[in-house]
Formats: structure tokens, C-alpha cells, sequence
């Protein structure tokens, strides 16, 4: 008997007719699945985080899937800072990358610098996220989520706390005596409890669209670059002096700009026009690339700093304040315009004895 998992599908925000039969012919046949929990909820990005939707998804305790109208990263950061959080499970449906996106990507992961999520305890289960917008057959998708299942119950047991060997697949099969595991470690008498049939819950909650950035740990240097920034109040510090999104309904609708400042492109609009912006795969500003051809920056050639002060001028008009342009000082520059004090001078003369 297979371990059973919780599968998550995420509406559309509109009510597009071919999107609905996508879902629904998703959601019908995962009904005839052994061992799936489905979750039916609104769109992802809108769910209040005291909703009844996102109250659903927090009290899911094991491996999910999660399938929304949203980039894989979007998805999964989007849970993250809903307290949903979980190792990045890889998944094998996705838009083809290009030899050239690969190398980058591999480039990011050798880079040393540290990140927030280093910081981190994660809990230990996995969050795949599949991007519905990947293919219209709902075929690609059962065949995917049945894969990870597979792959999920057969990582379950394993003999040996050195990597021992794991237990042959015919005796899960045909146990010999009522204490034999079973492919999801559970004893048989426990496995018999589980319904073998999936379950549906639908989530209804009323779901206004909402317009807020995304942050991406896993890419975040915690350089303080946005909330500097941003005017609007929307990013704040946590206990542990992290960036956070304190106030997101303060973020103005539609203004990405604090996404353009970010060295690490880790920020996101998950519903900007822009991929890059909106979460797609693409490398970190840190790397040497035209960042301004990255977010979509005008032929005129404006740097993507100068189109983001350019935004938030914008929107500063709009709610009635006066334009700033790029003229505000940075967080690291006043530091260090900062004078010395008698500690500083001592921490010189320490240095100077090269010890």
C-alpha cells in the first residue's frame, strides 16, 4: 500500500472555463487514486493568512503537491511565509530550460556567499510544486504526482543507520506475519485504518486578488536593500533581525519595484507579466547579466534601478506624496559615514598587528 500524500490544487483567480475543466479533470481523476488527501482551495497568492484555506494547508503535517496557476518558486515561497514550509521537491514536469539557463543555475549553487535560509531548521518533508500553465493535459499531471508518490514511499524504508540496504519489494508484497511493514512503514493493522480511496475537501473562502511581494530565502542575503527602498512600509526586521514582508496589503498594486533593487532577484510579484519578476527560474542579479533586459527595461536603456525609482516616484504621486527619485541614502552607506569610535580605533590597531 502506497504512503499516502496530500495533494493541494490551487484555482485560478479568474473564472476561465478552460482552466476550470484543467482543475476539475485534474480533481476527478485523483479521485480514483489510492492514497491522495486533495485539497481544493482559491488561488494561492490571495489566501488570507488566517483564512480557512491556508488554516487547511498548515495543519497538512507531511510530503505535499502543490499544483497552482504560479511559477514552481512562487508557489513554494508563497507557503513559506504562510509558516507552510518544507524542503524543495524536484519535479520533472516543468517548461524546458536551456543549456544555458543550467549552467547558470549550477553557477548560483557554488556561490558561497550566505543566505538567510542557512539559518533555517526546515522541517523534514518536501513541497512540490507543479505550474498548472506547463501543459493543458491532466494526464501530464496524475502521471507526475503519481511518479513523486512512487518515489515518496519507496524513500520510506530503509535498513541500517549507515545506509544499509533496503528491504526487498516482494516483502512488502506478501508479509509473512501481522508486524510486517508496509511500503509507507507502517504495520499492517495501522495501513488497514487508512481509507484506500482519495479524499476531497473543498475550501471555500471568499478570495479578493491581492498584490504583494514574495521573498526567496533560499536566495536572500538579508542586505536590507529592499526595506531601504521601499516607502511604503511594507518590509520589516523579525527576531532574528531577518527580512520580512511585515505589511503587504501596504505594497502598492502593481509596483514591482523593490524586485528590480534586489542583487539576488529575490523578490517576487508572482502575478507581474514579467517572468522574472513573477518567480520564474531565472538567475540571481548577483551573476554578471543584463538585469536591465532581464526585467523588461525599455529600449531607452534606463538600468533596472533607475525604472524602479521611476515606479515608486509613481506611486508616491498617487498617494498624494513628493517624488524622491534615486536620491535616498543606503542602509551600508550611512554605516559607514558613521565616525569612529574608541572601539573601531582598537579593532584598526588589532588589525595593524596582524597577529
Amino acid at each position: 500500500m502506497a504512503k499516502r500524500i496530500s495533494v493541494i490544487v490551487s484555482q485560478g483567480q479568474s473564472q476561465n472555463p478552460a482552466k476550470r475543466k484543467l482543475e476539475e479533470s485534474i480533481v476527478t481523476a485523483l479521485m480514483t487514486e489510492a492514497g491522495m488527501d486533495v485539497t481544493v482551495v482559491p488561488h494561492l497568492y490571495d489566501l488570507k493568512p488566517d483564512g480557512t484555506g491556508m488554516l487547511a494547508l498548515k495543519s497538512i503535517s507531511g510530503n505535499m503537491i502543490v499544483l497552482s496557476w504560479l511559477f514552481e518558486r512562487a508557489a513554494h515561497w508563497i507557503l513559506d511565509r504562510n509558516g507552510i514550509d518544507g524542503h524543495v521537491g524536484v519535479v520533472e514536469l516543468k517548461n524546458e530550460t536551456t543549456e544555458e539557463d543550467e549552467e547558470l543555475a549550477a553557477e548560483m549553487e557554488e556561490d558561497e556567499k550566505e543566505r538567510v535560509i542557512h539559518s533555517r531548521q526546515i522541517p523534514d518533508r518536501k513541497i512540490y510544486c507543479l505550474d498548472l500553465r506547463v501543459s493543458d493535459r491532466p494526464s501530464d499531471f496524475i502521471d507526475e504526482i503519481r511518479r513523486i508518490q512512487n518515489e515518496r514511499s519507496l524513500d520510506v524504508v530503509s535498513l541500517g543507520s549507515n545506509g544499509g540496504s533496503s528491504l526487498p519489494a516482494e516483502r512488502f508484497e506478501n508479509p509473512t506475519n501481522q508486524t510486517a511493514l508496509n511500503r509507507d512503514g507502517t504495520g499492517l493493522e495501522q495501513a488497514e485504518l487508512q481509507p484506500a480511496t482519495a479524499i476531497l475537501n473543498r475550501i471555500e473562502e471568499s478570495a479578493a486578488r491581492r498584490w504583494y511581494p514574495v521573498i526567496d530565502y533560499s536566495r536572500c542575503t538579508n542586505c536590507m536593500e529592499c526595506i531601504d527602498f521601499c516607502l511604503f512600509g511594507v518590509y520589516g526586521v523579525d527576531r532574528a533581525d531577518s527580512i520580512l514582508v511585515e505589511q503587504p496589503d501596504n505594497c502598492r498594486k502593481g509596483c514591482p519595484a523593490c524586485s528590480r533593487v534586489c542583487p539576488e532577484n529575490a523578490i517576487m510579484f508572482p502575478q507581474h507579466k514579467t517572468p522574472a519578476i513573477a518567480g520564474s527560474e531565472e538567475v540571481g542579479g548577483s551573476l554578471k547579466i543584463d538585469l536591465s533586459k532581464l526585467f523588461g527595461a525599455p529600449e531607452e536603456g534606463k538600468s533596472a534601478e533607475e525604472i524602479a525609482a521611476l515606479e515608486r516616484d509613481e506611486q508616491l504621486i498617487a498617494a498624494g506624496r513628493d517624488a524622491v527619485g534615486f536620491s535616498l541614502p543606503r542602509r551600508q552607506a550611512s554605516q559607514q559615514q558613521e565616525p569612529k569610535d574608541e572601539l573601531d580605533s582598537l579593532v584598526d590597531e588589532l588589525d595593524e598587528l596582524d597577529l
